[in-house]
């Protein structure tokens, strides 16, 4: 069965889910050349599916994932983790992004590592992963290899494409990039161009990760690699994605005796002569630990660059680089998102009307932080299903 044809398979569900699901591999080995002017003998992107086309093929949804996200957003995997799909809570039947309406498809990033072509891909010219010699990445290079996937498994325009944080960086290109396939933007906690502090982060990341001695200038074995400063990078950046007061509430200043640690984890802690430690150190570390049993240091290198690097107006002013979009927009801040903070969303939505063009803003009142978009909430899925509509 070709992809195009596995499109309609019959997808069985449980209500309110889109069930089991199984993730397939795009395939090209026609040469792609990314910005840079580097090329690639071809790439693979793997991708997950939901929901059917409708006879006109004029119904498909684009999911967008995060830094740390993947192809998997809905549904669990049947053959592996059983793990729900990182946006499970938005999409499936019934649900704000509905699969009894729309063919709802999700890719890893090109430079991901999660089944996509990226620096820990083979190279056949060498037999080993490409490490640094993958050719660097930026947003657009994502969404170019995103619309050759498409055509190529037969998706010839999308009803919306929907993303967050990075994500919303992804939708907001393929509104300029391929204005003529996108009917709907929705894009949230996002920026049209990273700011100092979102790169002073990153940096701050891939220096921890660079630092690690067994990081070794990227050319490190699969079954190794930089996992302290992975896992620290990873600390970092997850204090981002939320707020003073959902940490505050969630965790306080609660502490967890070092008998109780020893009998829950194996884990090294750090000292702690009071006999105690507090529960977001706890925390913090467990997200660090998770994060490198399923990431690769590379790509985190390569895709924090890739968001650094975005910035739609760097060739004029945001209002020329939206003069070529079709798409209606919704942009979406919320009020505790101190990473991509309202006001650079607002921006975004701004800029959209002043070009001309069909756009809305909405600012959700949140102590989420960042990650206020993956969470659940009814005012968020109403907004989403609204907009669909």
């Amino acid at each position: 069965m070709n992809d195009a044809e596995s499109l309609s398979d019959d997808t069985r569900s449980e209500p309110g889910d889109v069930g089991l699901v199984e993730p397939r591999d795009f395939i090209t080995t026609d040469p792609f050349v990314f910005d840079s002017g580097q090329t690639l003998p071809g790439f693979t992107l793997r991708y997950e599916t939901y929901g059917r086309p409708n006879a006109a093929r004029d119904n498909a949804i684009l999911i967008c994932h995060a830094l740390s996200g993947d192809h998997h957003c809905a549904g669990i995997h049947a053959l592996t983790d059983r793990k729900q799909g990182w946006w499970n809570n938005l999409i499936g039947p019934g649900k704000p992004v509905d699969t009894n309406k729309f063919l709802v498809l999700c890719s890893n990033v090109l430079g991901g590592c999660q089944g996509s072509s990226g620096p820990s891909s083979t190279n056949l010219a060498t037999g080993r992963p490409y490490g640094t010699a993958f050719p660097a990445v930026t947003i657009r290079d994502m969404v170019r290899a995103q619309q050759r996937w498409l055509e190529g498994i037969g998706v010839p325009s999308l009803h919306a494409v929907i993303g967050g944080s990075m994500g919303g960086m992804q939708a907001l290109q393929w509104a300029v990039e391929f204005p003529s396939k996108v009917r709907k933007v929705l894009a949230m906690a996002t920026t049209a161009r990273e700011s100092a502090q979102g790169i002073a982060f990153n940096e701050v990341g891939r220096q921890a990760i660079m630092q690690d001695p067994d990081w070794k200038k990227g050319d490190y074995p699969k079954t190794g690699g930089p996992r302290v400063g992975l896992a620290i990078a990873r600390m970092m950046a997850h204090i981002t994605y939320l707020s003073d007061a959902g940490l505050d509430r969630k965790f306080g200043r609660r502490r967890r005796s070092i008998k109780a640690l020893a009998n829950a984890t194996s884990e090294a802690a750090s000292p702690a002569p009071a006999g105690f430690e507090f529960e977001i150190e706890s925390y913090l570390r467990h997200q660090g630990q998770s994060f490198i049993n399923r990431f690769d240091a590379n790509s985190y290198l390569y895709i924090t660059r890739a968001i650094d690097q975005f910035d739609l107006a760097a060739e004029g002013t945001l209002e020329q680089a939206f003069a070529a979009v079709e798409a209606e927009s919704l942009i979406m801040g919320f009020t505790s998102d101190w990473l991509f903070p309202p006001e650079q969303n607002r921006e975004i939505a701004l800029a959209l009307l002043r070009a001309g063009k069909r756009a809305s803003y909405a600012e959700l009142n949140t102590d989420l932080g960042h990650d206020s978009f993956l969470l659940e909430s009814p005012q968020l899925y109403d907004l989403v299903r609204g907009f669909l509509k």
